[in-house]
């Protein structure tokens, strides 16, 4: 224990001595939590194999109060993975050790930094090792107590409860102070405690800087339950140095070099060479369950007519048997999205996220993280809830596949809250592969390209039925299209995805009998583009015009006209307030039907 108690405070002059020498930093949230994440380390109730920081049964550390990074590099500084001078270029550019943990530096599990999403992550970890690899490895995740007043904590602490992850284990660090004051409930323990029992978890309280008692709250952590556990910490904001120990002011801001080095002498005689051990995690092989394998291969006829979303479904069923990594989430819409599929045919892969998006978003990144193949589903509106886990899921390197369905105003009456109009957009802007299949031969061939595709990937179904145009067996690739109409005498290309391909088709066929031709092509991949193909239609006709069934901005049309850059463009988009009616009515009042494609070509053929 004495050991501990040293080796922490090597740990603080680390974290001095770095947000010090970057003039800028985190050092006082650092402080509060060192003695317990020290003692968590180096107390013997932690295994890893810091020789493989990716060994599958290591346990797993996910600092969610992520502005906490000066610790968490000073704790492996001190575990002798970093050398001192190497922590000296803490938020150089250039350096591992950014202001918030990233995948640059080794040991992050998952890149944090925007409050409220590392139990979540933590709790796809959890979630992963307990009911598919069976192994018994825990997952520690520290939190800020100004991040419980996130409502995404509380997803996660629900679905965590539900699910008895009892291999979760959280950390508050209770300092009672935020980055301008006084957090929500103060250092108010008793509040914590309540809330989190309310929620079905055990809690431990405890005192954040005794070391006998945070050893002995992680034992009994370990302990077999049925339930999560959460360790209420109450500590000191900037524990160990006098000048900032709970005053306001400090959040966020390094001491100047004079006092960091007061700072150091008020800490005592200091072991700067004192460094921790880490014990090694059990040899286990992962069990990677599944069940009996079933082969199932949809047949589509041209014509037929198959809703999207529904081959979505059957196109899970269908590949699993290739990707026995595959696991499954939706968000209490799987009979709507269609993965019940695929529920019915693998449940031990299927897991319910329930109405809580932000939550199934940070999940499956911790699914992801720990090697699994997760496809995520909810009706593309909802996504827009979880934007900022989809946002900060890049900056993981995550493998995520989404899927939105009832996207845009062809959903009919069910109205605007629930037509995804900016989904395009929010997974463009994400950095994200984003694909919109017209049909579902299409559907199950993108669904196929996401699977194999590393990196995240988003795919937008429709609700109604649509006619199958390609055939069976049809190629599609990341980064392609399909030219489905086309001649040397065209004089308009028409550029649609999904249900405005079928509007683009009809529209083809109207100025047929007019004596009017037109290039028609099916942009399946929004993002990458084909570029090729847009440029050669650009050069061979007179205007491209863009139809889609998504807002103006961020959709289809600024990314072509932005590929295309001197190229004429025009975009029909949906520009008025949605409301209820039939589809018909609604593709017609938005002007992005057959009707309006028509009236448009016609302004450029005289």
């Amino acid at each position: 224990m004495q050991n501990l108690k040293e080796l922490a405070k090597t740990v603080r002059y680390l974290i001095l001595k770095s947000t010090t020498a970057a003039g800028s930093g985190h050092p006082s949230s650092s402080l509060s939590a060192t003695d317990l994440m020290a003692n968590l380390l180096f107390g013997g109730n932690f295994h890893a194999d810091l020789e493989d920081p990716d060994y599958h049964n290591n346990d797993r550390l996910i600092f969610s109060k992520g502005h906490a990074a000066p610790l968490l590099y000073s704790l492996y500084a001190a575990a002798g993975k970093i050398t001192e001078d190497e922590l000296m270029n803490l938020r150089k550019f250039g350096s591992p050790l950014e202001g918030h943990p990233t995948m640059r530096f080794p040991f992050t599990e998952a890149a944090t930094g925007s409050l409220g999403q590392g139990l979540s992550v933590g709790f796809g970890m959890a979630l992963g090792s307990k009911y598919i690899d069976k192994l018994p490895f825990r997952t520690f995740v520290l939190l800020g107590d100004s991040e419980m007043a996130e409502g995404s904590v509380w997803e996660t602490i629900q679905l965590a409860a539900h699910y008895q992850t009892n291999n979760l284990i959280g950390i508050i660090d209770v300092n009672g102070l935020g980055q301008r004051g006084e957090t929500m409930f103060g250092r108010d323990t008793k509040a914590y405690e309540q809330k989190l029992r309310a929620f079905g978890w055990e809690t431990l309280v405890i005192n954040g800087h005794d070391h006998d008692e945070i050893f002995a709250a992680f034992q009994k952590a370990l302990k077999e339950r049925k339930c999560p556990t959460m360790i209420i910490a109450k500590t000191v904001k900037g524990k160990g140095v006098k000048l900032i120990e709970n005053k306001n002011g400090w959040h966020g801001r390094a001491l100047s070099e004079e006092e960091c080095d007061q700072a150091i002498k008020g800490l005592g005689k200091i072991e700067i060479n004192l460094r921790g051990m880490i014990a090694k995690p059990a040899q286990k092989s992962s069990a990677n369950l599944h069940g009996p394998i079933q082969q199932f291969n949809p047949h589509y006829g041209r014509g037929e007519k198959i809703a999207t979303r529904y081959a979505y479904g059957e196109a899970l069923k269908a590949i699993y048997p290739a990707h026995p990594n595959m696991v499954v989430l939706d968000a209490e819409v799987s009979n709507s999205t269609y993965v019940a599929l695929f529920k019915d045919a693998y449940p031990k892969r299927f897991f319910e996220m329930f109405i809580a998006e932000q939550n199934m978003v940070g999940a499956a990144l911790g699914l992801a993280r720990r090697g699994k193949l997760p496809f995520v589903s909810t009706f593309a509106a909802f996504f827009t809830r979880a934007a900022d886990q989809i946002r900060m899921s890049q900056y993981s390197n995550s493998n995520i596949k989404f899927v939105g369905s009832h996207s845009g105003v062809s959903i009919g009456e069910d109205g605007a809250s629930q037509m995804g109009l900016e989904d395009i957009s929010l997974f463009r802007s994400a950095n994200s592969v984003v694909l919109y299949p017209s049909d579902a031969t299409a559907t199950f061939g993108l669904v196929e390209a996401s699977a194999n595709h590393v990196g995240n990937v988003y795919l937008r179904t429709t609700r109604e039925k649509t006619p199958v145009i390609y055939k069976e067996g049809e190629q599609f690739a990341i980064g392609g299209s399909k030219t489905i109409r086309s001649s040397n005498s065209d004089k308009v290309t028409v550029v649609a995805a999904g249900i405005t391909l079928h509007e683009a088709l009809k529209a083809y066929e109207i100025l047929m009998k007019e004596g009017i031709a037109i290039r028609v092509i099916d942009l399946y991949s929004i993002q990458p583009l084909d570029i090729a193909t847009l440029k050669k239609a650009a050069k061979e006709t007179k205007v491209i015009i863009t139809v889609e069934d998504h807002y103006p901005a961020g959709g289809i049309g600024e990314a072509v006209a932005a590929a295309i850059p001197g190229s004429v463009v025009q975009s029909l988009a949906v520009r008025k307030m949605p409301q209820s009616g039939k589809i018909a009515e609604l593709l017609a009042y938005e002007e992005i039907d057959a009707a309006a494609i028509v009236k448009k070509v016609r302004e450029y053929v005289v």
